[in-house]
C-alpha cells in the first residue's frame, strides 16, 4: 500500500468515539475518504459517499477498506461525535509539519486572524447559534495554521487568546481587526515571541480620539508612502503614515478607557481613496504597533491582512459552498471546517499554477493528480 506521506499519522491521537466491537469502518478510512472525497469535489457526507463508491479502488492503494465504504449517516454521525479539541490539536501538528516545505523568505511572517461565520449551522429550533470560526492564516503561503471555535462573534476577545496560546508565532506579526484590540491579546501575542498590529475602531474612543487628533494635525509631518492601483474602471489610492512616538498612550487617565497596551511602539494610519463612476470616497483606518514599521512595511501588513478574507473567506464560500452547508449536529460544523481547512492548505500548495477552483476540479478528473495530493508531492 501507498503512503500518505505521514498525514494521517498525525491524527493518530484522535480518539474514536464508537463502540469498538461495532466497528466495520476504521476511523483513519473515514478520515482518508472525508479528505480525499472533499479533494475531488465533495461538498456533502452524500456527494464523498458517491464518489467513494466510485473510487474505492483508489482508497485501497492506502487503506484495506475489507467493508467498503460508510453511508453518509455513518459520516455524519461519527464527525458529530469526534472530539473538536483533539481534532483540532492533530490539524496544528499537521500544519507545522506542512509548513516546513515552504521556503522562507525575508522580513516578518504576518498571521492574520479573523472570523467567520457559517450562517447555515445554526437550529432555531433548539436555540443553536451558526458557528463562528476564528481563523488564523500565514499570509506568505496562504494556509490556515489555526482554528477555533467561539459562541457569537462577540465572543471573539476572549477566544482569541487560546487560538494564539497553540500557534507557532516567534517573529511574526499578528494583525487582528478592532474585536482584538485588548490587553490581554496584546500580552498573549508579545508573550509568544510575536508582535502585534491592531486595528483601532469606536470599541476603544479615548484612543481613536486621540490618534485621529494626531493624524489631523496640520503642524504634524509624519513619514508616509503612497501606492495607486487601477482595475476594473476602480482607481484606489493609499496613503500609509506611520508615527513612531506612541509614549503618549499609557499613561494613567487611559486607564478609564481600560486599555493599557503593553509595548506599543507606534501608531499608524492607512487612508483610502476610491474613484469608480465618477465617485470619489476616502476611509481612514488607524492601528496600533508593538514594533517600529516602516510606511512600505505597514502599509503591506495591512493590506496583507485582508487576505484572510478574500483568499480564504471568499474561497471556502465559492468553492467549497460553506455558506450553504447546513450541517448543525454537535461538533460537525466545527470538524468539518478542519477538513476543509486541510484541503485548501493541499490544493494551495499544490501545482500547476492555475485557480483554486481548477485544482479541484483537476483533483475530481485526474486519479494519479489527486493521489498526489494525498501524498504531497502535487
Amino acid at each position: 500500500m501507498e503512503q500518505a506521506d505521514g498525514l494521517l499519522d498525525c491524527f493518530s491521537a484522535l480518539k474514536d468515539p464508537r463502540q469498538q466491537n461495532k466497528v466495520l469502518y476504521p476511523l483513519p478510512e473515514i478520515l482518508l475518504l472525508l479528505l480525499a472525497g472533499t479533494l475531488a469535489g465533495g461538498d456533502d457526507f452524500v456527494e464523498i459517499c458517491v464518489w467513494g463508491r466510485q473510487h474505492i479502488d483508489l482508497l485501497r492503494r492506502f487503506l484495506p477498506y475489507k467493508n467498503g465504504t460508510p453511508s453518509h449517516d455513518t459520516l455524519g454521525a461519527l464527525v458529530a461525535a469526534l472530539d473538536p479539541v483533539t481534532f483540532r490539536a492533530c490539524f496544528s501538528t499537521w500544519v507545522a509539519g506542512f509548513r516546513a516545505q515552504f521556503e522562507p523568505n525575508p522580513g516578518p511572517d504576518i498571521v492574520a486572524v479573523d472570523g467567520k461565520t457559517s450562517r447555515r449551522t445554526h437550529n432555531r429550533r433548539k436555540g443553536q447559534e451558526p458557528l463562528h470560526l476564528l481563523t488564523a492564516w500565514a499570509c506568505r503561503e496562504r494556509l490556515v495554521i489555526g482554528q477555533q471555535a467561539t459562541a457569537t462573534k462577540a465572543n471573539e476577545a476572549t477566544t482569541i487568546p487560546l487560538l494564539l496560546a497553540r500557534l507557532q508565532l516567534n517573529g511574526a506579526l499578528v494583525t487582528i481587526d478592532a474585536g482584538g484590540a485588548t490587553t490581554k491579546i496584546a500580552k498573549t501575542i508579545l508573550d509568544r515571541g510575536a508582535d502585534y498590529l491592531l486595528a483601532l475602531k469606536a470599541n476603544r474612543p479615548a484612543v481613536l480620539a486621540e490618534t485621529e487628533a494626531l493624524f489631523a494635525d496640520p503642524n504634524q509631518s509624519f513619514a508616509q508612502a503612497i501606492v495607486e492601483e487601477t482595475s476594473h474602471g476602480r482607481v484606489e489610492r493609499r496613503r500609509a503614515v506611520v508615527c513612531h512616538d506612541a509614549a503618549w498612550i499609557n499613561p494613567t487617565h487611559w486607564e478609564s478607557d481600560s486599555v493599557r497596551f503593553p509595548g506599543v511602539a507606534m501608531v499608524g494610519m492607512v487612508e483610502s481613496t476610491v474613484t469608480r463612476n465618477g465617485q470619489t470616497s476616502c476611509e481612514r483606518r488607524y492601528y496600533l504597533c508593538s514594533t517600529r514599521l516602516d510606511p512600505v512595511t505597514f502599509g503591506r501588513a495591512v493590506r496583507a491582512h485582508w487576505g484572510i478574507e478574500n483568499h480564504l473567506h471568499w474561497t471556502l464560500d465559492v468553492i467549497f459552498r460553506d455558506d450553504l452547508a447546513r450541517l448543525r449536529t454537535d461538533h460537525a460544523p466545527e470538524n468539518m471546517a478542519i477538513i476543509k481547512h486541510m484541503v485548501s492548505n493541499l490544493l494551495r500548495a499544490a501545482k500547476p499554477t492555475m485557480s483554486l477552483k481548477n485544482r479541484r476540479k483537476l483533483a475530481g478528473w485526474s486519479t494519479e493528480y489527486l493521489v498526489d495530493l494525498i501524498k504531497g508531492n502535487a
